[in-house]
């Protein structure tokens, strides 16, 4: 899954509980759940497949496990505690972003460091140019519908909320 998928398919959700609940505050956390669906793609890309590329060689590291979104949750509701939502709604939109990912298919790193402390390489080699022609070419190609479709809905969310902001006003 990449950009659309994250945000879209997490503002989604995000959308969902905020119409179940009785406070209407998700727009004024719009942009921390966009961020907090891309954090764990911005912290572990950069540094597993640039930075450590030749020592760990994935961009599922430790921002895609379930220690980091439980030190997040932690963070978040010390700082909820004291009026500060924000990092609380960050670690709940990362924690989609686990979800999206699948990550309890790849266990080596979702539960990490429980089974081992290294990481499994990524099946996809090579530089980090060629790791992104790789997955935008996959992203956007139909005969991959696990991506492509989750990219869609993703998109199709985000035109959706986009739509009814401007609605609004």
């Amino acid at each position: 899954m990449l950009i659309f998928g994250h945000i879209g398919i997490t503002l989604g959700i995000f959308y969902l509980l905020n119409r179940l609940s009785s406070k209407n505050n998700f727009m004024a956390y719009f942009p921390w759940i966009a961020f907090g669906a891309l954090l764990p793609d911005f912290i572990d890309k950069p540094l597993g497949r640039i930075i450590l590329f030749d020592i760990i060689g994935s961009g599922r590291i430790f921002a895609h496990t379930l220690l980091f979104g439980f030190l997040l949750v932690l963070a978040g509701y010390y700082l909820y505690n004291r009026g500060k939502p924000e990092l609380l709604v960050i670690s709940g939109a990362s924690f989609c972003h686990l979800l999206e990912d699948e990550m309890w298919n790849y266990p080596g790193a979702f539960f990490w460091p429980l089974f081992g402390w290294e990481f499994p390489k990524d099946t996809i080699s090579g530089s980090f140019i060629e790791y992104l022609m790789i997955v935008f070419s996959r992203a956007y190609d139909p005969r991959y519908r696990e991506v492509f479709i989750s990219e869609i809905i993703g998109l199709l969310i985000i035109v959706f909320l986009t739509a009814s902001i401007f609605k609004r006003k």
